[in-house]
């Protein structure tokens, strides 16, 4: 039997199949790369181990926890209204500053490349839920050791797998811009810049060593260990328990509590039955900080056409799943 990892089918950015030569991955992660996911992913996950006793009356200013405020908000809605709204589902259009400025900010988020989360994310969308999601916790059968397996794999265990999902594929529009592409090679630059920044200004404000050290743990480190964590959750949670209002493919399901930390993504269901929707948050009460963002974005005119929800869609959406 073939599996979905090998049918020769390709797809376009919103999801819709298309004819064409092209499986789903295109090969295996080299040592290199393999070795930076490691170290991207649990050097932060250590330092935030460590943030207790580190705080623990000698190692936490108020300085640090207003740098975090800050690299976090860029760097996460970089990956919000940035790399997932904008440059996986086309919920708007972006003049050329705002693109570039979006794909240095998700960047910063030490996520991976803008092109790598992108074509992921797609594929994600494609398969969600069934075999070729990368991070369904659904793959292994619903018994709890399967769904403990399974909240693992979404939530961080696919992230130390090889495989790699096919750019040419799942975001070939993106391989054709040169701005985002000069972006993506640049991804070790922005790492840098996003744990040394901090650094930079910490050291600068309190003119002391001990300060550039404190904010590149507190802002560098454990603010990327706290997205990182933030962005997994809606992979795992997200896709396991919460209110499901709108009908959708799959298990997405709204999360209230993550709703203001992950700026909006929470409101999961809807944005599985409606991915190139720019708001998420729909219903009364259900606070959407990037879809605010993205509303002043197009007040200012650095964006344009954006998909906003209308009644009739989200009525449409109800009904299907009553």
């Amino acid at each position: 039997m073939t599996s979905v990892l090998d049918q020769a089918t390709s797809e376009d950015p919103s999801g819709k199949p298309q004819s064409g030569p092209k499986p789903i991955l295109e090969g295996r992660r080299g040592p290199g790369v393999q070795i930076a996911v490691y170290t991207g992913v649990l050097l932060p996950l250590v330092a935030l181990v460590a943030a207790v006793p580190f705080a623990w009356g000698w190692g936490l200013s108020w300085l640090d926890v207003g740098l975090a405020a800050l690299f976090f908000c860029i760097s996460g809605i970089g990956v919000t209204a940035g790399f997932h709204r904008y440059f996986t589902h086309g919920s708007f259009k972006a003049k050329r500053g705002l693109r570039i400025a979006l794909a240095i900010a998700g960047s910063m988020s030490l996520q991976g490349p803008v092109i790598t989360w992108v074509a992921d994310h797609r594929r994600h969308h494609a398969y969600s839920d069934r075999e070729g999601d990368p991070h369904s916790p659904w793959l292994y059968g619903t018994s709890l050791p399967a769904l403990a397996k399974g909240f693992w794999h979404a939530h961080m265990g696919w992230l130390f797998e090889r495989d790699q999902t096919n750019q040419d594929r799942f975001a070939p529009d993106l391989l054709r811009d040169k701005d985002i592409m000069r972006v993506n090679r640049q991804f070790g630059l922005w790492t840098l810049v996003s744990l040394a920044l901090p650094a930079l200004i910490g050291g600068l404000a309190t003119w002391s060593w001990w300060g550039a050290l404190t904010a590149f743990f507190w802002a560098g480190l454990i603010r990327v260990a706290l997205l990182h964590h933030t962005t997994w959750s809606v992979n795992s949670i997200c896709h396991m328990i919460g209110e499901r209002p709108f009908a959708s493919r799959d298990k997405a399901a709204n999360f209230w509590p993550l709703a203001i930390v992950s700026f909006g993504e929470s409101w999961h269901n809807l944005h599985h039955a409606d991915p190139t929707c720019a708001r998420h948050g729909v219903k009364r009460g259900q606070i959407d900080i990037t879809a605010r963002l993205i509303w002043l974005f197009e007040k200012f005119g650095w964006a344009s056409n954006v998909r906003w929800p209308t009644t009739q869609r989200l009525e449409r959406l109800a009904a299907k799943k009553s």
